[in-house]
């Protein structure tokens, strides 16, 4: 894409992980980096200015948790789908998992995987790398052959290791290369249909829960092994709040790198939620409860949480029509994470714009080994423009994934985003 030359973005609030309230500049942007960020400018004559009153400038997100079932499963979801999904919701970044067909285990499906996003993909695209070959839990996968191609996160996704021996193995091997395992925690003996959780939702409807233990023992195994390990580990979408405060305890013995992300799914829906046989509910880890909820909201703001990931789950219409226990786990997120973390949140106070940018573009970067993108002069233009007084319909009209499960279909929520821009390029305006 050809880059825009010159932009002047007029009478904006400026938003950045560490700058409390908004901040009222004018900012120019040229050839693709900040040129001067300040109150009161005169706009070049040869810059479009582009009307900022009432939208907040902040840096675009980055999700380090993310489905783009490519190769194998193309009718959910491919790179390129996926990827105009994630700039419809200010992602210019994303983490692939490797649970694909095949899996992504070796350095030719990485490349493969690399070589198709780069052809057909605005945003950056990385890719994580399965912890064994086809996640069978048994043979260590092609570490040396993936990071050669820039794989850092390693992750059987969907699946726990079962054998902590391997694990263990696998961590030791890992850290040489400076890679680190993200862990999916659950034991599958006792998380069973995976449909919601276990408890009184659960008894109504008349299926076998997953007990929220199921989660919580492997969070903790996990750690205990990359302490053991001495390696780095990250916890993926915490549920619950034991399953939290276990991470904490951790984080406080201060000798195991370990980081942890939340979706917003388990900061705003509950078991409850699920209805009557809603499959737009259905997911795994499954929806927990409201003190779960709330909990897991503090430990966002908190650190506990070092970011936010959708875990964006594609699937097609026909697969999520099935009865609730047959219909595949997953939501997507990476359209609606944006504006619905405003609207449930930031608009009634619960949560900073600084919070969300930390927790949703510049940790998720630093996790991965990348710089974060904050607005300074100087800095690249990778930004979003946000309308906080307007609305968005998450019509089918609107979406860009191929897939529609989720909660927020044909639902109106407070916010816009109204313009991406990736190193220079514009990639949304409305």
């Amino acid at each position: 894409m050809p880059e825009t030359p010159m932009l002047f973005f007029k009478n904006v609030r400026m938003v950045d992980e560490d700058c409390g309230d908004a901040v009222d500049v004018d900012v120019l942007v040229a050839d693709g980096h900040y040129r001067k960020i300040a109150p009161g400018q005169q706009a070049p004559a040869e810059a479009r200015v582009i009307e900022g009153k009432g939208r907040l400038l902040m840096p675009a997100m980055f999700d380090a948790h993310v489905h783009f079932r490519e190769p194998g499963g193309e009718a959910k979801e491919d790179i390129e789908s996926g990827s105009a999904a994630a700039v419809n919701g200010g992602v210019t970044g994303v983490v692939m998992m490797p649970n694909t067909t095949p899996s992504i285990d070796c350095g030719a499906v990485v490349k493969t995987v690399l070589d198709k996003a780069a052809a057909v993909s605005p945003i950056q695209v990385l890719t994580s790398g399965c912890v064994t070959l086809g996640r069978h839990g048994k043979e260590l996968a092609a570490f040396d052959a993936m990071r050669n191609l820039g794989v850092k996160m390693l992750t059987d996704d969907g699946d726990s290791t079962g054998d902590p021996a391997v694990l263990y193995r696998a961590m030791l091997y890992a850290k040489e290369f400076g890679m680190f395992f993200a862990s999916h925690c659950e034991v599958p003996e006792l998380a069973g249909p995976r449909a919601l959780t276990e408890g009184a939702m659960a008894y109504r409807l008349g299926i076998k829960g997953s007990p929220p233990c199921a989660e919580e023992i492997i969070i903790d195994r996990d750690i205990r092994l990359a302490h053991a390990a001495g390696a780095p580990i990250h916890i993926q979408h915490v549920s619950t709040q034991l399953g939290m405060e276990t991470i904490q305890w951790w984080k406080d013995r201060g000798d195991v790198k370990v980081t942890a992300e939340v979706a917003p799914h388990h900061l705003m829906f509950i078991d409850e939620d699920i209805g009557d046989f809603d499959t737009h509910y259905k997911m795994n880890p499954p929806l927990r409860t409201r003190n779960d909820n709330e909990a897991l909201l503090e430990g966002l703001k908190t650190g506990v949480f070092d970011l936010l990931a959708t875990d964006h789950a594609p699937h097609t219409p026909f697969e999520k029509a099935q009865d609730f226990t047959s219909a595949p786990n997953g939501i997507t997120g990476l359209e609606t994470a944006v504006v619905s973390m405003f609207d449930r949140f930031i608009s009634r106070g619960e949560l900073t714009w600084s919070d969300l940018v930390k927790r949703y573009s510049a940790e998720p970067r630093r996790m991965m080994g990348l710089d974060p993108v904050p607005v300074v002069e100087g800095g690249v233009a990778e930004l979003i423009l946000f309308d906080e007084g307007a609305e968005t319909t998450f019509s089918t009209e609107f979406m860009r994934s191929k897939a529609r499960n989720t909660p927020f279909l044909n639902q109106t929520l407070k916010g816009r985003i109204d313009f991406v821009m990736r190193a220079g390029v514009v990639l949304l305006e409305r």
